[in-house]
């Protein structure tokens, strides 16, 4: 068994007690003095003029320039298709065969009844002269002779009706070869060898379109497009009568290589939606733009003399709108400046007003402090590494 023995003198043993708790205490009061004289750190973005260049990104769908879609123009039996699918077709290639044996038949018809009518005309054109001079010597009546001259005027009328059914017997045999209108690419066949055809149906063929170039429709509020009409004047460009330049991203967001022109001619509001439809002109030289692609359409609107643009997440809204800012003062105190938004740039705001160039705005730990607090501003990245 061990023994405990404390100090004889219970007067120095408590007065070293004491110390000892005082000594503790003073030293977690200087901690928390210490803590409280360090400012918490905010990072600041350093509001600075400078020329900007102002872009409008517009969403909008790749279309073929012109498209034909192929229907018959006589009916039959679809003896050959005569094209490969997907692949290009110049302007009068046959694309499809109808069986012609019939139109044939309709054409020889038609060219004899013409060499009969040609026949038959010249046939009473003979009689006519010769009843004519019959007439002067009054070997035949008048009337003979009258009714001679009218034979040839009805000859002459069933001689061009002759003409008229060749010229339509051989447009018809001529349909029967279906051909393409214009030069471009060519889609899939909806019918096979062996189907009936008739004249005009309303299910095409095939739909031959021209992909170089192509168009890119874009929709936007007729609000936004006046805006933008009014900053390409502000820069120094025509909206109507010349093209703006235009460029495109595609669905995966990289940029494509090729600028278009956006025309503003011939646009119209649509009344139920308040929206105007666009057109950009696009080379598409590789084939990188097909028929319902979606893209990205950015117009550069022009350029800003000196634009003040502070980060987007250095400004917040109240529920009415009111868009205001934190700023570190010259003191090191947190401020708060309303602040007059124009438009978006990239990711940040362009300001009118409320704001001069060199002021500090938080755009880090604004969370963490109030107005009028003292605080050490640093860069962004600082106050992250700060973090970890």
């Amino acid at each position: 068994m061990y023994k405990i023995s404390f100090p004889t003198r219970p007067g120095l043993f408590l007065g070293l007690l004491a110390c000892s708790v005082l000594a503790a205490c003073d030293g977690a009061g200087s901690q928390a003095a210490s803590a409280a004289a360090t400012p918490p750190q905010v990072g600041v973005f350093t509001v600075a003029a400078a020329d900007t260049t102002v872009s409008t990104e517009l969403a909008g769908r790749v279309a073929a320039r012109v498209s034909a879609e192929i229907r018959p123009q006589v009916g039959g039996i679809l003896a050959q298709r005569l094209f490969t699918e997907g692949e290009s077709v110049k302007a009068g290639q046959v694309l499809y065969q109808i069986e012609a044996s019939s139109y044939e038949a309709a054409y020889a018809s038609a060219k004899a009844a013409l060499a009969k009518a040609d026949a038959t005309l010249k046939a009473s054109a003979v009689t006519a002269k010769r009843n004519e001079g019959l007439a002067r010597i009054e070997a035949i009546s008048q009337q003979v002779a009258d009714d001679s001259q009218a034979a040839v005027e009805e000859n002459q009328a069933a001689l061009d009706v002759a003409k008229a059914a060749l010229d339509t017997a051989r447009i018809n045999l001529e349909h029967t070869r279906i051909t393409s209108p214009i030069s471009g690419r060519v889609d899939l066949s909806a019918v096979t060898p062996g189907a009936l055809l008739t004249a005009g149906q309303t299910t095409a063929l095939t739909t031959v379109r021209q992909l170089d170039p192509v168009v890119v429709d874009v929709k936007q509020s007729s609000a936004e497009l006046l805006r933008l009409r009014q900053e390409l004047k502000a820069a120094g460009s025509r909206t109507r009568g010349q093209e703006v330049a235009v460029k495109l991203l595609l669905e995966d967001g990289s940029p494509y290589a090729q600028s278009g022109r956006l025309q503003f001619d011939g646009v119209s509001v649509d009344e139920s939606t308040g929206m105007v439809t666009l057109r950009a002109l696009v080379p598409n030289p590789d084939g990188v733009l097909l028929p319902g692609m979606y893209v990205r359409a950015v117009v550069e609107a022009g350029k800003l003399e000196q634009a003040l643009l502070v980060p987007q997440e250095a400004v917040s809204r109240k529920a009415s709108g009111e868009a205001s800012a934190l700023v570190v003062d010259r003191d090191g105190r947190v401020a708060t400046r309303k602040v007059t938004l124009g438009r978006a740039v990239g990711n940040r705001w362009l300001v009118s007003a409320g704001l001069q160039p060199g002021e500090q705005v938080i755009v880090e730990g604004s969370k963490k402090v109030s107005v009028g607090e003292l605080v050490k501003p640093v860069t962004p990245a600082a106050t992250v590494a700060s973090k970890h």
